[in-house]
């Protein structure tokens, strides 16, 4: 039986991974232009919810509009990032 335990360990680390993803890992108020990952945006004042998965929700105050910036992490990498996070 021990032959399943490196499978079992992988979907553990992997179901965990999933539940870290949607924490967040920062909240922004700005109405800057110049940020990397809102390149070309010029939404004025708003706030930006980074989660641990790598995407950003922007809420943009005047409109009370809502747009995700970035990309999810997922599979692996994902696994990878939230193994990097925890040690």
């Amino acid at each position: 039986m021990t032959q399943y335990n490196n499978r079992v360990e992988e979907q553990k680390l992997r179901l965990e991974a999933e539940e870290w993803a949607n924490g967040v890992k920062s909240l922004h108020g700005h109405s800057l232009n110049s940020l990397w990952y809102a390149d070309g945006r010029s939404d004025g004042s708003v706030l930006d919810i980074m989660y641990n998965d790598g995407s950003i929700e922007r809420q943009i105050n005047s409109t009370g509009e809502t747009v995700i910036l970035g990309e999810r992490l997922t599979g692996q990498d994902l696994v990878n990032s939230y193994v990097k996070g925890i040690n």
